[in-house]
């Protein structure tokens, strides 16, 4: 009867030390639209959840789900990584926005991080990239490689992220290409390899020979890799198997050093909620290797573009530029302010076709 007193009150006592250890770990949970080898924004999100993994060990317990439609089944996913113990959880999408505040409301001590949205409460942050600047990059190297001077585009919802990224690639191949035209298809999805192959084709039917995108997998390098004499852009992530080309640089999105802070912040108990938005100068923008197909003179003008956008000498949104129907936005010299790029919701004076609505 002792020996059995004994040895119960010893597996008690495991049990508790055991639920203590796991109490003693931080749990992290990520919300992803896509698969996490989708080669492009899910695959570098998972980068850097894998990069928490690395610098904090066993003092965290990370969790994904993956594939996670926007809408109510991410509410779901969150909800029930709330319920399982989650101290922090990132939601990797912009449809994620409403879902994430509704679900923070429900559980006021869950820390909550959403990508690339612009609602914030006590319990969520946002986060996002400068993408428009690595945009601005691939465009010089468009504008000076096109030979037939059009240029396909393929994006993913009318967001303002992503019309971002449409002006600001446009504005920097007109600067160096004045005949260049922008030709957009849009696929209304963020991952979809056959609507994305199939835009890539389209736009190349039309007489594109550079291809850029605003989806996330590598369906639109492979299609240009078959057409030939097509070049194309890495979106997200290097996507470096498609270069020397048709991929001749990438942008690269590096979350990691965000996402190790944050997770770190709640470990200290100094967490609070902040609104984030680096670009190349913080690193949270990477411009992938510039592939020796891409001539001399124009990668050297490239790689003085991203360093005077990475120190700040130069912002991808000079003036003048005017609005797509005439109108004045930018005076000769006069920069753009977040709160405009942050809503934008209008193209630039040259690019053709509606923002779809």
């Amino acid at each position: 009867m002792k020996l059995t007193t004994l040895l119960t009150s010893a597996a008690m006592a495991l049990g508790l030390a055991t639920t203590a250890m796991a109490a003693d770990k931080t749990k992290v949970g990520f919300v992803y639209v896509g698969p996490v080898g989708d080669g492009g924004w899910t695959y570098e999100h998972d980068q850097g959840r894998k990069a928490v993994v690395e610098a904090f060990g066993d003092k965290v317990e990370t969790v994904y789900v993956e594939n996670v439609a926007e809408g109510p089944d991410s509410e779901r996913v969150m909800t029930q990584m709330a319920l399982e113990g989650a101290d922090l959880i990132f939601t990797t999408s912009f449809g994620y926005m409403d879902p994430t505040i509704n679900v923070a409301k429900k559980f006021p001590n869950v820390r909550f991080e959403h990508a690339t949205g612009y609602k914030t409460a006590p319990n969520v942050s946002t986060y996002s990239a400068r993408f428009y600047e690595g945009r601005a990059v691939q465009g010089t190297i468009a504008g000076h490689m096109t030979e037939s001077n059009i240029v396909g585009y393929i994006g993913s919802f009318p967001i303002p992220e992503v019309v971002r990224g449409i002006n600001s690639a446009y504005i920097h191949a007109k600067k160096v290409n004045p005949d260049v035209q922008f030709k957009i298809v849009w696929a209304f999805t963020w991952f979809d390899p056959a609507k994305e192959a199939d835009a890539a084709k389209v736009l190349i039917e039309q007489g594109a020979d550079v291809i850029l995108q605003h989806t996330d997998s590598t369906a639109p390098q492979a299609a240009a890799q078959t057409a030939g004499n097509v070049i194309t852009f890495g979106q997200a992530s290097d996507m470096s198997e498609y270069g020397p080309k048709p991929r001749v640089s990438s942008i690269i999105d590096n979350w990691g050093p965000y996402y190790v802070a944050r997770t770190q912040a709640v470990m200290d108990g100094t967490w609070e909620s902040v609104m984030t938005w680096d670009g190349i100068g913080a690193g949270m923008v990477g411009i992938g290797d510039i592939s020796d197909a891409v001539p001399a003179e124009v990668k050297a003008e490239a790689i003085a573009l991203q360093a005077s956008l990475a120190d700040g000498s130069y912002h991808a949104f000079t003036g003048p530029i005017s609005k797509q129907d005439g109108s004045a936005w930018l005076a000769d010299g006069e920069t753009a302010d977040d709160g405009t790029l942050a809503g934008m919701n209008f193209f630039v004076e040259g690019i053709e076709g509606e923002i779809p609505q």
